[in-house]
């Protein structure tokens, strides 16, 4: 008796242990970003934290700006699984320098990336062209829908910064002397109309895009290069500036898009929250077809993120521990 006893209670403090260590991550709040891809992690972070951790974990609505901010000022919330930090360095690092955000794994392991793009199936029959540079010598690869007799190069809709760079470098790499037109194309929707059409004809295009985004998930293209290195000090004196006129030629920066926690939750969540948080890392390919699937079927991010889990077991059960995976195994 005296040893069925010592046993119970022995099991007894185990469960105790195990349900405190549960506790320890408690209530988490996550910000999901205005857009697919970050509504997307946001859910998918929700599912693995509650199923996996035994979290009491909730998705609220935030923007980059104002959710890093909060986050440094007021601690709230804990979690920004998407952020893009290169649109504000200088808070992100002085957060973290006052001790006051934590730096996670890096969300999209190749970066997100902005340039200009051709078809796949164009690249593959023109294997010369790889360059910003080589496919100006291609005027009628990549016809004007208004002049066949000259090369468009497809822009994005005023007020956006990608439109501004692509402007800017049109004059640098000199394209109106190479006989192409810049194209506006009024709107994302019309930038996108000019792309699926392009590709249901397997016709030329060339214009500005960018990662992630649903669109490349569904079409595949292919970035061309811009054949010299990034030169920040050019991006900022005149490639990024719409009145400057005389622009150099340079490569397009990839942004960095990392996740953060606040420094108090990452000292609650315990070591195996925070492990996994330190590895959940995505590529580009990874996250445009995701995001093609959720586009062809109306998803929401939660139900993007129970298709992930489904679809792609390999790459998300190196993540967590093999306990772990089995809880959010059955919780599918």
């Amino acid at each position: 008796m005296k040893h069925l006893l010592a046993t119970t209670c022995l099991v007894a403090g185990f469960m105790a242990m195990a349900g405190a260590a549960q506790a320890d991550c408690g209530d988490v709040t996550i910000a999901s970003m205005n857009w697919q891809s970050a509504e997307v992690l946001a859910s998918l972070d929700k599912i693995i934290l509650n199923e996996g951790y035994g979290c009491n974990a909730d998705v609220i609505v935030g923007d980059t700006v104002p959710t890093i901010t909060s986050m440094i000022e007021k601690g709230q919330p804990d979690l920004a699984p998407e952020g893009w930090i290169d649109l504000l360095p200088d808070v992100v690092n002085r957060g973290i320098e006052e001790g006051k955000l934590v730096g996670a794994a890096v969300a999209l392991s190749d970066a997100a990336v902005q340039g200009w793009w051709i078809p796949k199936y164009l690249a593959d029959a023109h294997p010369d062209i790889k360059t910003i540079d080589d496919m100006l010598k291609h005027p009628e690869l990549f016809p004007d829908p208004e002049d066949k007799s000259k090369g468009a190069i497809h822009n994005g809709p005023q007020g956006w910064g990608g439109t501004l760079v692509t402007t800017q470098l049109y004059k640098a790499y000199d394209a109106e002397a190479a006989n192409f037109t810049l194209v506006d194309t009024g709107s994302a929707a019309g930038l996108d109309g000019s792309i699926a059409k392009a590709y249901e004809r397997e016709e030329g295009w060339v214009g500005y895009y960018w990662a992630p985004t649903a669109l490349l998930g569904k079409y595949d293209m292919v970035k061309l290069e811009h054949g010299v290195p990034f030169d920040k000090a050019e991006w900022e004196r005149c490639n990024t500036v719409a009145d400057c006129p005389d622009p150099k030629k340079n490569d397009w920066p990839k942004d960095t898009v990392q996740t953060l926690v606040t420094k108090s939750f990452s000292e609650r969540a315990g070591e195996d929250v925070m492990g996994y948080l330190n590895k959940r890392s995505w590529s580009n390919d990874t996250v445009n077809k995701l995001m093609a699937w959720m586009t062809d079927n109306q998803a929401s991010g939660e139900d993007g993120a129970k298709h992930f889990l489904q679809e792609n077991e390999a790459l998300w059960t190196e993540w967590v521990s093999p306990e772990v995976a089995e809880k959010i195994k059955a919780a599918l």
